[in-house]
Formats: structure tokens, sequence, C-alpha cells
């Protein structure tokens, strides 16, 4: 049976900005240990190139490819749409179609306005060109990770999207992987994968072009190699073990709750579990009723094992306790389970996404409801945000000055540039408004 032994229940009083991490183990990337290998692995794709990702790929994921069979072929693409569950098919093209409504809703359009008389300034925006997808293999297939990627890239136009995994034992990526990058018309895929994939894809090599940027979840060693090629390649948010933290009342059915903390902690034994409620009588009845649904699970031994090390319940003083908490916590994806939920989201802060009510589970948001599910973990939510449209665009900013504009802001200007030194400055300002009256 779960015991009160096994689940934590700690008050809130007893939790600060100091000891959250004595609570909470959020198991940070610890690219020390590895780093040296991976260096090491960056350095000989930059050398050898494809013949590098050949051999760490027959020594990492025990698959021996030729060059000619790193990049999937149209046969393969044709043969994916010809294998995949039909059933599964739809759902993928019906969230595409919420993703990209989604992702185009936060489209804005280019814009200027006056600043001065004779000063015009406004912001354009412009995709990159050509990005690069990382998308795990090994323990499982994940076709909505790949949705989740390519729809903003997609929508933000970016004109090349090539996707790197590792290949299965049959020298294959799976065909939901190959389907749901087709349908974002995305035909560069390769089969490869680890920390020899983000070098590839971040210094490119005869058969993998160079990228701008490289998003997409990985194990450490991918983490690792995206962090060390950083200054070289744009990444996205560090990824690390998923999280899902629920404020709960006295109102919140707790079969929901447990429901959902299970649905999120299945996935690794490392994610991260979290409940804070109002109500001793809602802790009590997760603790007495847990037990059946983790028996029932086909992923009991790594709920158990995340249940035990990563899972907390916290009994809060009332609603702007638990709102502290959260705060505090950033987690990657927030449940409001109480009373008028709405009513708090103003006074939340820090979490990737949040899910308002009792009809609203995380599940549906990584799947398809249109939401992101690619979140800042690990607290990084205070500071980051999910994946989203503009992480796909640049945003440049335009100046447009008449002679009167010119004129206008000459004066602050020239002043600012005397100050620090800088003299050719002024007098670009100045040569403009020689024999101007």
């Amino acid at each position: 049976m779960i015991s009160i032994n096994t689940l934590r229940i700690v008050k809130s009083d007893e939790i600060n900005e100091n000891n959250l991490s004595e609570f909470i183990p959020r198991n940070f990337l610890q690219i020390e240990s590895i780093r040296e290998s991976v260096v090491g692995i960056i350095a000989e794709v930059n050398k050898n190139g494809d013949k590098a990702i050949l051999e760490f790929t027959k020594k990492f994921d025990g698959v021996e490819l030729f060059e000619s069979e790193i990049k999937v072929t149209q046969e393969e693409i044709s043969d994916a749409y010809n294998i995949i569950d039909r059933t599964l098919l739809k759902a993928l093209q019906y969230a595409k179609k919420n993703l990209i409504k989604f992702q185009r809703a936060q489209m804005r359009k280019e814009w200027m306005i006056k600043i001065e008389k004779g000063v015009n300034a406004g912001q354009i925006y412009r995709p990159l060109e050509r990005i690069g997808i990382y998308i795990p293999g090994g323990r499982a297939i994940y076709p909505s990770t790949v949705l989740m990627t390519a729809a903003p890239a997609y929508v933000a136009g970016v004109k090349e999207i090539i996707i790197c995994s590792p290949p299965q034992s049959n020298k294959k990526i799976a065909p939901e992987i190959i389907v749901a990058a087709s349908e974002f018309n995305i035909n560069d895929i390769y089969k490869i994968g680890g920390a020899q994939a983000i070098a590839a894809m971040a210094l490119g090599t005869n058969t993998i072009p160079k990228v701008q940027k490289i998003v997409g979840p990985g194990n450490k060693w991918v983490n690792a190699a995206k962090q060390i090629l950083s200054n070289t390649v744009a990444i996205d948010t560090p990824a690390g073990p998923s999280e899902i933290l629920i404020i709960a009342d006295n109102s919140a059915d707790y079969n929901l709750v447990i429901v959902d903390l299970l649905s999120q902690i299945e996935h690794d034994s490392d994610n991260v579990g979290i409940i804070i409620s109002t109500s001793t009588d809602l802790i009590q009845n997760i603790m007495n009723n847990i037990e059946p649904y983790l028996e029932k699970s086909e992923r009991r031994d790594i709920i158990k094992i995340a249940l035990r090390n990563n899972t907390l319940i916290i009994e809060a003083k009332d609603i702007d306790d638990c709102i502290r908490l959260c705060n505090l916590i950033a987690p990657e994806h927030l449940e409001i389970m109480i009373k008028n939920p709405k009513n708090i989201v103003p006074k939340i802060i820090n979490a990737g996404a949040i899910f308002i009510g009792p009809n609203t589970p995380v599940s549906l948001g990584d799947y398809s409801a249109g939401t992101n599910h690619v979140l800042p973990t690990g607290g990084n939510a205070a500071k980051y945000s999910g994946l989203n449209l503009y992480d796909f665009l640049k945003i440049i900013e335009v100046l447009d000055c008449d002679i009167d504009g010119l004129k206008t802001l000459s004066k602050s200007s020239s002043i600012i540039a005397d100050f620090e030194g800088l003299p050719a400055h002024k007098k670009s300002i100045e040569k403009r408004l020689e024999n101007k009256n």
C-alpha cells in the first residue's frame, strides 16, 4: 500500500526560497561528469563529419548505417503513411490543425509608431532560415513532440526544418515520427541521435546541413551537447524531468487529482509531482485512494519510484499560500482545481502552462488543444517561456527619420555621444545638419 511514509506531506510554512531544494529534488542537468566525453564527440564530428556520426551511431545505438542511409528516403516516407494506424493519423492531423490555429493567433502585424515629429519607429518580423528539431527515440515514440516543435516553426515561415532522431534496430525511424514530420512538409529527416546529432546540426556535415537553432527534448547527453554548443547555435529552454503541480481545495474531486498526478509522473521515475491543498480531507482522500489507481497502471514501477522520491503533498494555510508556493516552485505544468479557479490566474507569475478547472487536464495540452507541451522545467518557468512562435522569428527594429526628426533628436544624441567619448557618433549627426536651417 501507498502509506504516509511513502507520500511525503509537509506544512507550507516549512518551505521557503532557501530550502526549496530539500523538499523538491529537481534533477538539474549536471553536465560536468560527461562534459569531457561530449566535448570529444563534438570535436570528432567537427573533424570527421558523417564518418564520425556513423561510428557513434554504431557505438551508442548499435545500428550500423552507410552514409547513403543517414537520410530518410521518399520511399520510407511513403511506407510510413502505409504503415501508420489510420485512427492515429487522424488524431495527429486534428492536433496539427489546433496547433496551427493557436500559433497563428500569436502573430502580430508589423507596426510603426510616431515617436516624435518626423521620427517613426517600429518592428518587422523575419523567420529563421533553417532550424533543427531533435526527437528522442529509445524507450518511447512521441509523434506529439514532432507536432509541438514543428508547428511554431512552420507557422513562423521557417524555410528549412530538419529532424534528427535515433534509428531503431531495423535501421528505420518510427513511422509515426516520419508521418508527423511529413504533415508539416518536413522531408529532411536523419537517422542520427545523441550528442552526435546535436553536433552535426550545429556544425554541419556533408549530409546534415548546419542550422541556426536546435529545439526539442533529449537525454543528458543531448542536453549537454546543446549547452556546450549554445555559443555556436541557438537552443531552446534547458529540458529536464517533467513536472506537475496541482492546487486543490475542498471542492476538488480527489479522483481527478490522483489521475492527473499519475498521468504526469508515469513518463519517467525522475518526474516531479506536487499537490498543494488547503483541505486536510482532500489530502487524506488522496492518501486513502491512490493505491488502486497505481496498481492498475501498466507503468506502476516507474510511478512508484517517482512517488517515493519526487512527489510532495503540501498542506497550505489558504489559497494565497498556495499561490506563494506555486510562484516559488515555478512548475512546468500547473493545474488549478479550486472554486472560481480563474480568480487566481492573475496572481500566478511563474508557470510553464496553466490548466484551469476540473475539465482541463494537462493531457489535453500534451496532445491536441493547440497549446504547446515543450515547456520549461526545473524551476526555469521563472525565467523562460514554453516553445512558441517567437522562438523562430527574429524581431528587427526599424527607424525612419526625416530632416525634422533628425533635428529633434540631434541635441540629446550629441550630448550623450560627447559624454561617452565617441566623436564620430556626434559627427554622423552633425554632418547631416550642415547648411540645414
